[in-house]
């Protein structure tokens, strides 16, 4: 399979009617206040975002719609934070890579309980949610420059579901059928088919790029993927097709994840890690959980 590969500038300010800049970034929460493991993020139906290690591993911050931060919640034991869902019922899903769990948070209580263990899993990394509330987890191995997909039932078994390289940001589309993911080292976004069941099959190639490596995914209302591209310092905005149609630099070269908030769902959060904090732009369509009421 041959692929064209498209370089395009970074994104210049697009206007809209309304004369709204899209596409450019500007900080959201000062320097330095997060660690350099800001990772996560997600938005609560009030508008807040969630990010994990906010002045100190092992927490998770809450940043109110205005940029103030403070901790929420702080996970215990050696628990550390990274990808974070919220599901149709306002619960919050954490992947934590150092205990090997999917934790659950109940936001008005705080209580953190394990949702699902894997004792298997190298380090659960970001999460994926379809419209059943199946959870589906990345797993990289960096060491071994592999990794594996497992899929989370309702019920938090943990099924494995496929052998990847080092496998980081996942996401399912607007219409539940296809999952997607990335591998940061490979540097290969890959498609498959989910049943019923919750199942994968048939993994085709969306596309290979020849540089930089990939982080945290997610898709807007029409299923374009927004990809986070550590060392690049930038977000992509691509088609399920592979055609990249947007590049906006972050303001730091070491994006690792994002999601779609703000009151239209048109405004996208990024984790930098390069100056810990949260970075945000606006975008043409709104974010897919966003669209769901999550």
């Amino acid at each position: 399979m041959k692929f064209t590969f498209c370089f395009l500038a970074l994104a210049v300010a697009t206007l809209s009617a309304g004369e709204e800049k899209l596409w450019v970034a500007q900080p959201f929460t000062p320097e330095k206040s997060f660690t350099d493991g800001i990772e996560g993020p997600a938005c609560d139906h009030q508008g807040n975002v969630y990010a994990v290690n906010f002045g100190a591993d092992h927490t998770i911050g809450k940043v109110t719609p205005q940029g103030q931060g403070e901790v929420f919640v702080t996970l215990p034991g050696d628990s550390i934070g990274n990808g974070i869902r919220f599901n149709s019922q306002g619960l919050m899903f954490v992947a934590d890579y150092q205990e090997h769990n999917v934790l659950r948070i109940d936001p008005q209580t705080k209580a953190v309980t394990v949702f699902a263990h894997g004792p298997k899993m190298s380090q659960p990394n970001d999460l994926a949610i379809a419209p059943d509330g199946t959870l589906y987890a990345s797993d990289p191995d960096w060491e071994k420059g592999t990794g594996q997909i497992w899929r989370i039932s309702t019920k938090g078994e943990v099924i494995p579901e496929a052998d990847m390289g080092t496998v980081n940001g996942i996401e399912v589309s607007p219409d539940g059928h296809t999952l997607y993911a990335n591998e940061s080292t490979q540097r290969n976004v890959w498609a498959f088919d989910i049943a019923l069941n919750g199942s994968l099959s048939n993994k085709r190639l969306i596309r290979k790029f020849p540089d930089f490596s990939f982080d945290g995914m997610r898709c807007d209302v029409e299923g374009n993927l927004y990809i986070a591209r550590p060392d690049k310092g930038t977000v992509i905005k691509m088609t399920p097709q592979g055609e990249v149609l947007q590049e906006i630099d972050v303001l730091g070269k070491s994006p690792t994840n994002l999601c779609f908030g703000g009151p239209d769902g048109r405004t996208i959060y990024v984790t930098e890690a390069d100056k810990r904090r949260l970075v945000s732009f606006r975008v043409d369509k709104p974010g897919l959980e966003w669209k769901r009421g999550w």
